[in-house]
């Protein structure tokens, strides 16, 4: 035996496979999105196709193409919709700022210039935008907003990317939807050849934290967004659907829709509707509040893991990955919960019987 040769052997071994996977990586990069949404929309709604396949039994590409139909209009559409309608904002904002505000700024409120340190000089910075009336505060908002559209681009890629992300994502759908056994088998025996039972274990967590993110995050937002826009509409609120739109990005967040809805309320009562700023408020109440009743419910339904690592993986996924962290950071935080957790309880001593703490 050579241990020299073995060993170099084995060093080039490893170069091998690691090029190969990293070459394998960047061929799969640019359709990496699509597949994270298909593969999200798949596993989050594999029981319904179940179900819809049971009542199509004879015709199986049948239940595909209701499921996918269903994909579409209920998931990829609704969120292709909000990410392309804030982008629009993120150009137009000052634009639309101006809808709001038709009549000006109007002078600075008394308590603004109580603020220590800082008071006089938001006071004066304040006026000075007044001053210009509407242009004026139209000219002061746009390199903020300039700003925010430099980042919306950065996490999306663009209306051009997100129109070909949808294009590819339904298509990837189809064949997920089509070929879904086959694609779990795989996943489940590449977790058993790496860790066993642990590894299998892994998998099948990964596919249930996916399908508590979908259900919990994904669907209170769109749920809330809904409702948010319909009370903004009835309240008379301009450009109400952009507005819901933001709501459903805010959820998603998990911020939730209080930061657009007080502005609402405030913004009427400030143009003397009072009536409408009642009610506005009244209905805020119970569509602020639906998250802490809707979602929790939601997201046991796929995996048992603590609310706040889900919401961590959410919010750290999205500053790390964009919006396709939005799903792949609660798989991560998921997998390194579950495999820490079973190796110290794989390292603790049994408790004897009878023994008693001091």
């Amino acid at each position: 035996m050579k241990p020299s040769g073995d060993i170099t052997r084995v060093v080039l071994m490893v170069l091998f496979i690691a090029l190969l996977l990293a070459g394998s990586f960047l061929t799969l990069l640019p359709f990496l999105g699509g597949l994270v949404w298909a593969a999200t929309v798949v596993i989050a709604t594999w029981p319904l196709l179940l179900k819809v396949r049971a009542r199509t039994e004879k015709r199986p590409w049948l239940a595909v193409v209701i499921m996918t139909t269903l994909a579409l209009l209920a998931v990829i559409l609704p969120f292709a919709f909000a990410v392309s309608t804030l982008l629009d904002v993120a150009h137009r904002g000052p634009e639309l700022l101006g809808e709001f505000l038709t009549k000006g700024l109007g002078p600075p409120p008394e308590w603004l210039g109580k603020i220590p340190a800082v008071g006089n000089e938001l006071t004066a910075k304040w006026q000075a935008i007044a001053a210009g009336g509407r242009d004026g505060l139209i000219e002061a908002a746009r390199p903020y907003f300039g700003a925010a559209a430099q980042w919306a681009i950065s996490i999306t890629g663009g209306i051009g990317m997100v129109m070909v992300n949808i294009l590819l994502t339904i298509a990837l759908v189809a064949i997920l939807y089509s070929q879904g056994e086959t694609a779990a088998r795989g996943a489940l025996a590449f977790g058993n050849r790496l860790g066993g039972e642990r590894g299998i274990e892994v998998i099948r967590l990964a596919a249930q934290a996916v399908r508590s993110v979908a259900l919990g995050v994904v669907v209170t937002a769109l749920v809330q967004s809904v409702l948010a826009g319909i009370a903004l509409w009835l309240c008379g609120i301009p450009a109400a659907g952009v507005l819901a739109a933001l709501v459903f990005m805010l959820g998603i967040a998990q911020l939730g829709p209080i930061p657009v809805l007080l502005p609402a309320i405030a913004w009427l009562y400030w143009t003397d509707n009072v009536l409408w700023g009642t009610v506005l408020l009244v209905l805020a109440i119970p569509i602020g509040a639906l998250d802490n009743v809707l979602r929790p419910i939601l997201i046991r339904r796929g995996v048992q893991l603590p609310m706040l690592l889900i919401i961590a993986g959410v919010i750290g996924g999205l500053l790390a990955f964009g919006v396709m962290g939005l799903f792949v950071g609660p798989v991560l935080l998921a997998a390194t919960y579950t495999l820490g957790k079973s190796w110290v309880i794989e390292g603790t001593p049994p408790v004897e019987n009878g023994s008693s703490s001091t």
